[in-house]
């Protein structure tokens, strides 16, 4: 499955939980729910996956995890804040860097309209 085809079905399941449940809930249960939803639709998601950061040969387990990994390729970062700031941004780039992916979604599910609140970034290598 090409990149296209699967932030696309990314983005129709995160549209689908943000419909059923709306804004002001945690985080963590959007991630729950979208992660559930992607499992359904039939694609391969790792949640919470560790990254380490190499340096020097040596690996290193400094706390990073992405928290939706889908088809191996695509790094989904959620969100439900007031507003995506570049910290956020600079958050899914650096996990691109890290894991070497070159697509990643911001989605802020704090949002009236999804569409609103997806952001996609592209890591160059």
């Amino acid at each position: 499955m090409e990149v296209n085809e699967i932030t696309e079905k990314i983005i129709a399941c995160a549209k689908k939980v943000h419909s059923n449940l709306g804004t002001g809930l945690l985080e963590s249960a959007y991630k729950e729910c979208l992660y559930y939803e992607l499992i359904k639709a039939g694609l391969t998601v790792e949640k919470e996956k560790p990254l380490p950061l190499i340096y020097e040969e040596i690996k290193m387990d400094c706390g990073y995890r992405i928290d939706l990994l889908v088809e191996n390729s695509v790094v989904v970062e959620t969100k439900s804040v007031d507003a995506i700031n570049d910290i956020f941004i600079a958050q899914v780039l650096t996990y691109l860097k890290l894991s070497k992916c070159r697509i990643g979604l911001l989605i802020n599910f704090n949002v009236v309209r999804l569409k609103d609140g997806i952001k996609r970034l592209i890591h160059g290598y």
